[in-house]
């Protein structure tokens, strides 16, 4: 399913905003969006929100044989998926060009820049090390994935463990969590990708672009830094062509920026940390709100209950007395009664005005009337015989026939009226005419 394309008047609008220095979603120029960490369960799972762009984060390890270039080395795998979950637009089972350049952006991030100790990973040299795989799932696209993805990366990484490992002469012992703890990655510094957005032809910038905001974009530079502002990797892409005081401008700001999601990561991992040593609760479904869980569930409210009966008498005293009951009922007309305090009776107000209806109807109304009357004559005549009594109404219907002592049974009679019959004559009388002429 292609996405839908914006339309003239919805680009207009963004650029004309973005020339004014504004944004849809009230941010300035250069302010990232909210972001959100949350752990789950098992050691190196994480959720990122940035905004409303979310990524799952899943690091796993397995022990393999190392390349045979590399023989004292571990291996790093890093893969990310687009699903439908998260745009209709991306195909399941297609690698896209966008996919293929994010993938390629992340392993120059973080496998070529160095981030982990990779020597540390060896357990024998040229036989076993370990293999990092680290999953990256978009679960809701909304604008910079390479961010989101980038920061989901490294911190599953930092939260990850992995199981320790002893080595008696050619035997490998693998220990499980609860025989020995697991032992952390050696992690040298912290990568974070940082994406600036550039609209006429790199006149106006803009931090941390939406998705909306990427549609109309003239192109896209994306630096990669640390908190010791040492570039990781950068990658312009979109075919403009940037000055040396824009990209130096770009530079200043993402160190900035990576500051400050370094200090928020490492404060999300000690807090994480410190509830497991305490033994409290912890997980995704700990992390998420419980208004967001069940509408309904109201905030715990506390109630004093211990004055309430002085409250109760001096909320009687200061109401008014009740009014007196009428004990005997009072009859406004014949057939009616009431009783204590009420409005009057207006049913009889309505049959009067029914009746003036009737009285000033049309002559429609007239004309039905005698046709009722000469319905109840007809009845009552046939009444007066001994023949049963046929109530009908239509030409052709089930007919029920009433007869004294006797089980009703249901005949069909078809009736003809006598304005049906009249022109049958007519014919005949102008026949008669025309053989007396004759």
């Amino acid at each position: 399913m292609k996405e839908t394309p914006l339309s003239n008047c919805e680009r207009r609008f963004l650029l004309r905003a973005i020339e004014e220095k504004k944004r849809l979603d009230g941010r300035q120029t250069y302010d990232y969006r909210n972001i959100k960490i949350s752990f789950g369960t098992d050691y190196g799972c994480c959720i990122v929100e940035l905004g409303k762009t979310r990524v799952l984060g899943q690091v796993s390890c397995e022990l393999v044989a190392p390349k045979l270039n590399r023989a004292t080395e571990g291996i790093l795998f890093f893969n990310l998926e687009l699903s439908q979950m998260a745009a209709p637009a991306f195909e399941p089972g297609r690698q896209s060009d966008l996919l293929v350049k994010l993938n390629r952006l992340l392993e120059r991030c973080l496998r070529n820049s160095k981030c982990i100790d990779t020597e540390s990973l060896c357990v024998v040299a040229g036989e076993k090390v370990w293999q990092i795989r680290v999953d990256l799932h978009l679960l809701n696209h909304d604008g910079n994935i390479i961010d989101a993805a980038s920061i989901a990366a490294i911190v599953a990484l930092c939260h990850f463990r992995r199981p320790d490992v002893s080595v008696q002469g050619e035997e490998v012992t693998l220990y499980t969590p609860e025989e020995r703890d697991p032992v952390a990655l050696s992690i040298h510094h912290m990568p974070i990708c940082v994406s600036f957005a550039f609209f006429q032809q790199g006149t106006y910038l803009l931090v941390d672009p939406n998705e909306r905001e990427e549609r109309v974009m003239d192109g896209l530079l994306v630096i990669a830094m640390n908190k010791h502002r040492e570039i990781c990797t950068i990658q312009s892409s979109g075919g403009i062509m940037l000055l040396k005081d824009q990209v130096l401008r770009c530079s200043k700001i993402a160190g900035v920026k990576v500051a400050e999601i370094t200090e928020l990561i490492q404060k999300a991992l000690e807090n994480d940390q410190k509830v497991r040593k305490e033994g409290g609760r912890f997980g995704f479904a700990e992390s998420i709100a419980n208004q967001r869980i069940t509408a309904f569930k109201m905030e715990k409210a506390s109630i004093d209950t211990s004055d309430i009966e002085e409250k109760a008498e001096e909320i009687i005293a200061e109401a008014e007395p009740p009014s007196e009951v009428v004990s005997q009922p009072v009859l406004w007309t014949s057939g009616t009664a009431q009783i204590g305090e009420g409005v009057e009776n207006s049913w009889g107000d309505l049959e009067d005005s029914d009746k003036d209806e009737d009285e000033g109807g049309s002559d429609e109304a007239v004309i039905l009337d005698t046709v009722k009357m000469d319905t109840r004559a007809e009845v009552s005549d046939i009444g007066s015989q001994d023949e049963p009594i046929v109530l009908s109404d239509s030409e052709e219907e089930e007919m029920i026939i009433l007869e004294p002592d006797k089980n009703p049974k249901k005949i069909r009679m078809q009736n003809t009226s006598a304005k049906e019959k009249a022109p049958s004559k007519k014919p005949a009388k102008k026949r008669k005419k025309k053989r007396a002429t004759n």
